[in-house]
């Protein structure tokens, strides 16, 4: 038998015998590894085996917990952060944005078209890439609140908050500002037109072209650059 397979096979004979509750807290590494008769490396693959099946989660610092992750556990935004990549929070992005678009081209009013309007020009004049990804940002967020669903502007922030504490690296080139026909000034003012004329699936439509241009061009640069 492989001893991988061996290691997982005591470790959940082990805790089947104990019967233990969710959320409880299972002996350190050292000591599963003497009851088990496991080696260290042994134990750690059969942990994450049985974590990625959701029967086990863990807390760094903290220990090995029985059963599914708690959802508070994913409630901090740097925890969040730490156990991801810039890969999965734009297929999250993918995901979730092309609908809050949809929902925002149903319920904006006039303000917030008129928002979302003046974020497009300052990005336009934007004098740095700083300037301009606060712009960005302010658009993307306005699309949201013109949702008027208080779950969906939550959703929207949190992903937010983790898209700007995972760290991407040095992603753009080295101008200093973006070049007046940067591919996200043509694609937002798709997105606004859209959103303007309560076009719902072009909206969305919209919504996933324009990030679905980021995550090739961010990825694109991250790979040149690794």
């Amino acid at each position: 038998m492989d001893k991988g397979h061996g290691a997982l096979t005591q470790l959940r004979a082990y805790l089947a015998q104990r019967d233990l509750p969710a959320n409880s807290r299972l002996p350190p590494e050292r000591e599963l590894c003497d009851m088990l008769g496991v080696s260290r490396g042994e134990l750690r693959k059969a942990l994450a085996v049985m974590e990625s099946n959701g029967e086990l989660w863990r807390h760094v610092g903290k220990g090995t917990f029985i059963g599914a992750r708690p959802v508070q556990e994913y409630s901090d935004v740097a925890a969040i952060a730490a156990r991801t990549n810039p890969r999965d929070v734009m297929h999250a992005r993918l995901l979730i944005e092309p609908q809050i678009a949809r929902e925002a081209a149903l319920n904006a009013t006039s303000g917030d078209i008129a928002e979302m309007r003046q974020c497009l020009a300052a990005s336009r004049a934007a004098e740095t890439w700083r300037q301009y990804e606060n712009s960005d940002n302010r658009l993307h967020r306005t699309v949201a609140e013109a949702t008027h669903n208080t779950v969906l502007l939550a959703l929207f922030d949190t992903l937010n908050a983790v898209r700007r504490a995972v760290v991407w690296g040095r992603l753009r080139d080295q101008s200093t500002r973006p070049p007046k026909d940067h591919h996200s000034f043509g694609e937002h003012e798709a997105l606004v037109k859209a959103i303007e004329e309560r076009d719902v699936e072009a909206a969305g439509q919209a919504m996933r072209r324009h990030l679905s241009h980021v995550q090739d061009n961010l990825l694109a640069a991250r790979q040149a650059a690794e």
